[in-house]
Formats: C-alpha cells, sequence, structure tokens
C-alpha cells in the first residue's frame, strides 16, 4: 500500500476515536525497517485498546497489511506494526517518560500532508465525479423545468385597487365609557323645597303633663301659705 494513503488511513483511524496530540514522523534517513512512525495518546487504557482496534480494522477494510500488535492486554502502550508504518499509542504518562519524539522526531510530517490521498486515488476519484457529472446536470434541469412549469400554471393575483392618497379619511372622536362621562357632566342639584300649608300640633308626651301638673301644684300651695 502507498504509504501516503497507509498515513491517512491511520490518522483518520485514530480521529475518529477522539485520540490525542497525534504526530507523525519520517523515519527514512534513520532506519530501513519502516518509512513511517505515529506517536499519539489516549486518556485511559480503554480508549488505548479502541484507538488501536480502529486502526486495526481501517488498514485491513482498505486491504492494508497489520504484522502485529503489542501491549493491548495492559492498554498503557499500545504499538500496531503495520509494515511501513508503526504506530505507538500511548498514556500521557508513559508518553512523557519514554519521549520518543526526541528519537524519531527529526522530519515531521503535517497532519494535512498525512492526510493527502496518493496521486492514483485522486484520478479515481475525479474520474468518477466526472462520470457521474452529467446524470447530475441532468437531474438539476430537469428539476430547473419542472419548478418553471409549475410557476407558469399559477395563476396571477389580481393587484389591490389603490387607495387614493388625496382622501383624508375624519377622525373619530375619542370614545368615552359611561363612567367617564357621568363624571364629567354632572346635573346641578334641586333647590330645597319650603314646605307650605297649615301648622300640625303634636300632643305633649305623659311625663310632659306630668310634670307640668306638679309645677301648677307647686304654685298654688306657694299662693296659698303667702296669702295666710
Amino acid at each position: 500500500m502507498d504509504i501516503k494513503k497507509l498515513q491517512t488511513l491511520v490518522v483518520d483511524a485514530l480521529e475518529d476515536v477522539k485520540a490525542q496530540d497525534i504526530k507523525v514522523y519520517d523515519t527514512t534517513h534513520l532506519t530501513s525497517l519502516f518509512d513511517r512512525i505515529c506517536i499519539v495518546s489516549g486518556t485511559s487504557n480503554r480508549q488505548t485498546k479502541a484507538l488501536a482496534a480502529s486502526v486495526r480494522e481501517k488498514v485491513k477494510e482498505n486491504g492494508g497489511d497489520v504484522i502485529g500488535v503489542e501491549g493491548e492486554d495492559v492498554g498503557e502502550w499500545v504499538l500496531v506494526d503495520l509494515g511501513d508504518m508503526v504506530v505507538h499509542i500511548m498514556q500521557p504518562v508513559i508518553r512523557g517518560y519514554y519521549r520518543l519524539e526526541e528519537l524519531w522526531g527529526d522530519k515531521e510530517v503535517k497532519i494535512g500532508a498525512a492526510k493527502r490521498i496518493s496521486k492514483r486515488t485522486a484520478e479515481v476519484v475525479e474520474e468518477a465525479v466526472l462520470e457521474k457529472a452529467p446524470r447530475v446536470r441532468s437531474n438539476i434541469n430537469q428539476a430547473t423545468q419542472t419548478t418553471v412549469d409549475d410557476e407558469v400554471k399559477k395563476p396571477a393575483r389580481k393587484p389591490r385597487a389603490a387607495v387614493a392618497t388625496d382622501e383624508v379619511k375624519p377622525k373619530r372622536a375619542p370614545r368615552t365609557t359611561a363612567a367617564a362621562t357621568a363624571t364629567a357632566v354632572k346635573k346641578p342639584a334641586a333647590p330645597r323645597k319650603k314646605a307650605i300649608g297649615t301648622t300640625v300640633k303634636v300632643a305633649a308626651s305623659k311625663t310632659a303633663v306630668a310634670s307640668a301638673k306638679q309645677a301648677a301644684a307647686k304654685r298654688t300651695t306657694a299662693k296659698r301659705k303667702t296669702a295666710a
């Protein structure tokens, strides 16, 4: 398999499982055993195992060879040997302790460059796109024509009658409630009528009559004493 395609598959497989701090290095000038080395971090044993499994499955699906996998039982440092490329999946503490970047990190391959597909793959993709292009254009033209036909079939809407701007509508008087009207308009109070007619005498009460009799008796007794 082409080395560019292989490193692209590896980076994609690692990104699918949310790998951290992916680094790819060119090692052709350091050793003849492999051309690329990839160093990546996983936050836990479970994630390192998942990253190794993702790389292994991705490469096998695309016709690549997996030479072997080491350290998968523990999960602190998993090594995936792909022949031309070796992938080191490490937990951050282990990665910081062994510092493989200092041993193999002379020539770093940018992730964008690592993800570029080979020239032959690009040609195949381009041919497929060109082959499908007439079909896509035909579908677009057909959809456009259908839309135009639908628009033609729709009846045109009648324009609304224009409103004369010269006419000025009279302003309506503000509405008032019954309570406000009653408060605003008060009827003048009617003048008091004086009583007209004969005077009616009211009989004195029993207490007043008794008091009057006692007073008369006292006056009579006093006159008798004076006369004697």
